[in-house]
This record gives C-alpha cells, structure tokens and sequence, in this order.
C-alpha cells in the first residue's frame, strides 16, 4: 500500500470500486486544518473523469497495468477480437469495455490492449489512424464564410470535420486522442 505522498500523474489505483489513472493532484496544506491531496482521475474502463480529495496520508491501492501489443482483426457486432502478436492467440473484448475507441478500429491495425489483475480493461488505439471519407457533402468554391469545414463520416462510422476540398474516397489522418482532423493521406 502506498500512501497519497506517492501520488503522481499517470499512476493506476483502485478508487471507489473502479481503477482510476491520475491525470492531475496538488497537495494543499491550509492554514487551518489538517493537509489534502485534490484529485482528477480518470475511470480506465468507462472513460469517467472525477474530481475528489483526500487526506494527506490515507492510503491508496496502486495497480499495475500492464500494456501488450496486438492487431485488431474483426467484430462480431458485440465482441472486437484481438490478436496478440507474440502467441497468436485471439481475445475478445466486449463492445462496452472498448466505448469511444471503436470509432478507430480497422482491421489489421496495431493497438495496445490494456490488462490489469488478469482483466481486460481497455485498448490504446495509435495516436493517428488513417480513414477513408464514406460521406460528405460536396464543398463548393467560395463557401469560406464559415470556418471552411464540413462534417463527414468515415469508414468506421467516425464523425469528423475536414476542410472543404476532402471529397468521398480521400484518405484522412485522423487524431485519435481529439477526434480531429490532421491532413489528406
């Protein structure tokens, strides 16, 4: 058991029934009173972020994650199967384990698959993935009144807007920490 002088960012630790990686702390020491840790974590397997405090020397659960290479190879509408890339062997991670990150899914991509006790917890998907435009409107010439962008969807269902000379089959880099447009491939 570590204590919350140990606390730094990205540590794991399991936090009110769920494990939580810290994504800031400060530690206050008030004229009055006894000393604190404020706390922004984030929920590893639902994505929550939680703002809370704690004393100065309570004690804190600290988990090992433990991060393995695999491929992503395909879904069965519930489960994403995996494929680590050392054993061959294929795992399967329910839709609700994955949430958001399955907007970046496409076959025969590397991921990180994230394990902690023994658990399936999640998937880090590269910081850049590139997608092909499925559906846009046309941009017509002169339409820059606006920021010069239109929304579009790519071919794993991402919504995302790109700027207005992408037509439907250009190939995009997409940022996958934002969601947001980087350049045509």
């Amino acid at each position: 058991m570590a204590t919350a002088s140990d606390i730094k960012k990205g540590l794991n630790i399991r936090y009110k029934n769920g494990i939580y990686t810290i994504i800031d702390f400060l530690h206050v020491k008030p004229g009055k009173g006894g000393a604190f840790v404020r706390l922004k974590l984030k929920n590893i397997e639902t994505g929550q972020v939680l703002d809370d405090t704690i004393r100065a020397g309570a004690q804190i659960d600290v988990i090992r994650i433990e991060r393995r290479p695999y491929q992503y190879l395909y879904n069965d509408g519930e489960q994403f199967y995996f494929m680590d890339k050392n054993t061959y062997e294929q795992v399967p991670f329910h839709r609700d384990v994955l949430s958001e990150v399955t907007n970046f899914l496409k076959e025969g991509i590397d991921v990180t698959c994230l394990f902690a006790e023994g658990k399936q917890v999640g998937i880090e998907p590269p910081m850049f993935i590139e997608l092909t435009v499925t559906e846009t409107e046309p941009g017509h010439k002169g339409d820059t009144v606006s920021t010069g962008t239109k929304p579009a969807t790519t071919e794993t269902g991402l919504k995302v807007n790109i700027p207005l000379f992408i037509n439907v089959g250009d190939m995009i880099k997409v940022d996958t920490r934002t969601s947001e447009y980087i350049e045509r491939v």
